[in-house]
């Protein structure tokens, strides 16, 4: 018997074996954290090059909460890890199960699942905007007052509770393959962490023309009454202009980075609840049912008053 054959009954005979086999297919659709674990130390690396270059500057960086940020994004994907297999997973499977087409894996497919979920990010990105359920956990990646690598890093854990998953479900009814829309969803953050800075300029036209670059990002994290609510895209940009999101930066005008209402804390837990906080407080004041279940769908803004 070959070493490795013996090494494999070794596991068979512990049990681990099944159980692994029990649990592939609630784990399925975070492959994507995988590919996570890998870029990481390729972000810690980044964002130290980028700390040597603004170390001094302390409006770009600030390193007690450059280390809160990659806390906030490991708490994401823990609760990525643990639920988005058990909540998300089965109604992708049940889609996919019933999907309209069958469509083989190649070049062409490949490139329409990436198209596909770009064009679904814009529109998971501009609700989570525009909705304030949705807001109340993105608003956590807005909330600093620094726009730096480590920002990109910047998220909540409540992501897989909140239903914005629920933007890709079309693709699985078309036919792509929910594994493959989770990679595809992956590799688009993976892009989207290099936006995050302040050290890259204006790339050249045809890139900005067609991707979504620092400058176009610097502009979706400014509290400047003409940058507020623009350039949603993920990867490309082309959504923003052919939708009338898009905005340029205006070199005049530098972006003004935060949320119009800064939360004055540094503790997790309030980073990640505080919207909900006051979300729920607003739909509790005096009212009628459908008037309080508005605050829900309503824009971050809308009052009742």
């Amino acid at each position: 018997m070959a070493l490795a054959d013996m090494m494999m009954a070794v596991l068979e005979d512990s049990g681990l074996l099944s159980l692994w086999n029990t649990l592939t297919p609630w784990l399925a659709l975070d492959e994507r954290q995988l590919i996570f674990v890998v870029a990481t130390p390729v972000f810690i690396a980044v964002t130290l090059w980028e700390y040597l270059r603004i170390r001094h500057d302390p409006t770009r960086m600030n390193v007690p909460e450059a280390i809160r940020n990659f806390a906030l994004g490991a708490g994401y994907q823990v609760t990525e890890l643990l639920f988005a297999g058990l909540i998300a997973f089965p109604v992708y499977a049940f889609l996919y199960h019933h999907r309209i087409l069958d469509l083989e894996l190649n070049w062409v497919t490949g490139f329409l699942t990436f198209l596909g979920v770009d064009f679904c990010f814009y529109w998971m990105h501009r609700s989570s905007h525009r909705i304030r359920w949705f807001w109340a956990a993105h608003v956590v990646h807005h909330s600093s007052e620094r726009m730096n690598f480590s920002t990109a890093m910047r998220q909540n854990a409540t992501n897989i509770f909140n239903g914005m998953w629920a933007f890709y479900l079309p693709l699985a009814l078309i036919g792509f393959n929910p594994v493959w829309i989770g990679v595809a969803y992956a590799l688009s953050l993976v892009y989207q962490f290099f936006i995050h800075t302040t050290l890259i300029g204006r790339l050249p036209h045809w890139v900005e023309l067609a991707f979504n670059t620092p400058s176009h990002h610097r502009v979706h994290h400014g509290r400047n009454p003409g940058y507020i609510d623009r350039n949603y895209g993920g990867t490309l940009i082309i959504w923003d202009r052919l939708f009338g999101t898009f905005v340029a930066e205006d070199v005049q005008a530098p972006p003004e980075y935060g949320i119009t209402r800064p939360v004055r804390s540094n503790n997790l837990l309030v980073l990640w609840t505080h919207e909900y906080v006051d979300l729920f407080r607003a739909m509790a004041r005096p009212g009628g049912l459908l008037l309080r279940l508005k605050h829900l769908w309503k824009p971050p803004e809308w009052d009742r008053d």
